[in-house]
């Protein structure tokens, strides 16, 4: 049974109300994936900025998870289906 390991890295960075927030999938290749987040506090809502981070980590690992799906997708139309039969 062969194992892997993909890693995955969150960046935040904060700039007044506003959160951005990086996810890197690392899959110990030369391929990583890259989706972004981003999260606005409401002027009249507490400053709470952990709710902030966890809003744009949320937003990026979910654009990160929809592009993933998009290189497995482009990976099927080109490489999956029936082996050429002129190779047999």
């Amino acid at each position: 049974m062969q194992s892997k390991q993909w890693n995955a890295q969150i960046d935040i960075t904060e700039d007044g109300d506003e959160t951005r927030a990086r996810a890197v999938l690392n899959t110990g290749e030369t391929s990583h994936v890259v989706g972004r987040g981003v999260a606005r506090r409401n002027p009249v809502d507490r400053t709470v900025p952990e709710i902030g981070d966890e809003l744009a980590a949320s937003r990026a690992l979910e654009d990160l998870a929809i592009r993933l799906h998009d290189v497995a997708s482009d990976d099927i139309v080109q490489l999956a289906g029936p082996a050429d039969t002129a190779l047999r």
